[in-house]
C-alpha cells in the first residue's frame, strides 16, 4: 500500500473525540498519525495502520 507524507486517512474506528480521519506525519516501519479532530499524535506499526484503513485523501480503497 502506498502510503505517503502528509496523506489523510480514514480509519475504520474513529477516534475517542469522534473523528475517524489522521494526517501521516512520519512514514516508515511505523506510521505517526495525527487525529484531525483534536491533534492527539501516536505512532502505530504499519500493518496495524493498513488493516484499518478505510479511504485514503478521499479515495476507497
Amino acid at each position: 500500500m502506498n502510503i505517503k507524507l502528509n496523506d489523510i486517512l480514514t480509519l475504520k474506528k474513529s477516534h475517542p473525540c469522534g473523528n475517524a480521519e489522521w494526517e501521516v506525519l512520519r512514514v516508515g516501519a511505523d506510521l505517526r498519525l495525527k487525529c484531525r479532530g483534536c491533534g492527539h499524535m501516536v505512532m502505530l506499526p504499519r500493518l496495524q495502520v493498513e488493516k484499518n484503513i478505510k479511504m485514503i485523501n478521499g479515495e476507497k480503497i
